[in-house]
């Protein structure tokens, strides 16, 4: 029995339990990425873009290799068409852009930013599909918009670059559009999708790095940064996102933004600023809220109304 065929064998509780562990396993990894990346002393960041990238791609390759076997993995990547590209193109530069970040602005930044996809995948969906966004999403989207502006504001004082801020922007955004790409496009793999991205980033980095040659602690970190922290990250929460709500899978990964500035202050002692702990818990208050309201609304109106599908 593949392993595709023993995760449907299992029963739906199951399934729902090993969803959210996945889930909740993806965001614990990604939240130690600005730890991990804090031990590395490459100066050039695309050096270590390619690294992360060439790691997180032959994790990802490799598993799929064992999850689904040569022929169903050639047969994924064949199947992709444009939105499998434009989810790749996302989220190869998204994490591309995580690194580069780091060099200019703290992990909290970066991470309390993102930690508002959700709402921006919801504006996005209203712009260009049209969906329709209730009232609640809509003042979701004002506090969290108020929230990122105080943490921005920094970036005037000369507190943080304003690099690192738009960089930390720009992932938040081509996410929710990975997200947004997905949701209208449900044919396309997102395991496949996220290994282009990864190789992608590898061989743009390799043209712009002004080196490959890297310490071997170095290298013990950017293994564990690309293969463990971005490879394994995405293989479970891919995988556990397909067993559980969306609302509830992206209220789970929430864990990220919370513990990654802890880990960061905890171990290397780099304090988030008062206006991103300000900004920063005004984005994840409303975030918090919002996706908890939306679980509970479809949980009661699974409850109330037949199920489909």
């Amino acid at each position: 029995m593949t392993t595709a065929h023993a995760i449907h064998a299992r029963s739906p509780a199951a399934d729902f339990r090993m969803g959210v562990l996945l889930v909740g396993g993806a965001a614990l990894t990604w939240s130690f990425g600005g730890t991990i990346a804090r031990f590395i002393t490459v100066a050039d960041p695309w050096t270590v873009v390619f690294w992360r990238a060439f790691f997180a791609f032959s994790f990802l390759l490799l598993f799929m290799l064992w999850r689904d076997g040569a022929k169903a993995t050639v047969k994924m990547f064949r199947n992709m068409g444009w939105p499998g590209l434009a989810v790749a193109c996302c989220f190869g530069i998204a994490s591309s852009s995580f690194v580069v970040a780091l060099q200019y602005t703290t992990v909290a930044n970066i991470l309390l930013t993102q930690a508002a996809a959700p709402l921006f995948a919801a504006l996005l969906a209203w712009m260009v599909f049209g969906e329709r966004v209730n009232a609640a999403t809509w003042i979701a989207i004002a506090a969290v918009i108020c929230g990122v502006s105080i943490m921005v504001s920094a970036s005037f004082s000369g507190e943080v670059s304003p690099i690192g801020d738009g960089l930390a922007l720009v992932i938040t955004v081509l996410f929710s559009a990975a997200i947004v790409i997905t949701r209208h496009h449900p044919e396309v793999r997102m395991m496949p999708a996220v290994c282009l991205g990864t190789g992608m980033a590898m061989v743009v980095a390799f043209f712009l790095a002004g080196g490959l040659a890297v310490s071997s602690p170095d290298l013990f970190w950017l293994v564990l940064f690309g293969a463990v922290n971005l490879g394994a990250g995405l293989a479970m929460f891919v995988t556990g996102a397909r067993l559980v709500p969306a609302a509830l899978a992206a209220l789970v990964s929430t864990l990220e933004p919370v513990l990654g500035p802890v880990w960061v202050w905890l171990i290397h002692d780099e304090v988030p600023g008062l206006r991103t702990v300000i900004g920063g818990g005004i984005v994840f208050a409303a975030l918090f809220t919002h996706i908890l309201n939306d679980w509970r609304r479809q949980r009661d109106m699974r409850r109330d109304g037949p199920a489909k599908g």
